[in-house]
């Protein structure tokens, strides 16, 4: 029983060395783009965008595969002269709302913002509550 423990974990233990793939990075992943407006863009956009992997990271700050995928994809479709806009609208297409770090109010995002809102509210009404009571005393 004990062995067959302790290979479990050897395997389980074994799972992020074989995360990313033997294949060479993305051809624009780690390249800039020759056209400086152009390259700046890109830039802007790729620490808007979340590694998707990562989860806590920029595709611009992350080292994973798929993140070198993302950067090379928003180099390439700059390059040929999408907007940074387009090019964000349609990774959102792809992925969802959770690929950018500013996702757009609907409905399904309505609670990331109205959350913050209302922990603010409720932390303020629990601060004036107890100044209230302090008074008394």
């Amino acid at each position: 029983m004990r062995w067959l423990i302790a290979l479990l974990l050897m395997l389980v233990s074994t799972g992020p060395a074989f995360a990313d793939s033997a294949r060479p990075p993305a051809r624009l992943s780690d390249t800039q783009l020759p056209d400086p407006k152009q390259e700046a863009e890109a830039q802007k956009l790729m620490l808007e965008l979340r590694c998707l992997v990562c989860q806590g990271q920029s595709i611009a700050d992350s080292n994973a595969e798929m993140a070198g995928d993302m950067r090379a994809l928003v180099r390439r479709q700059i390059s040929e002269g999408s907007s940074p806009q387009q090019v964000r609208d349609w990774l959102i297409a792809r992925y969802g709302d959770y690929v950018t770090y500013d996702p757009p109010l609907s409905a399904a995002t309505l609670p990331l913002w109205i959350t913050p809102i209302a922990f603010i509210v409720i932390g303020l009404w629990l601060a004036r509550a107890s100044f209230k009571r302090r008074k008394r005393f």
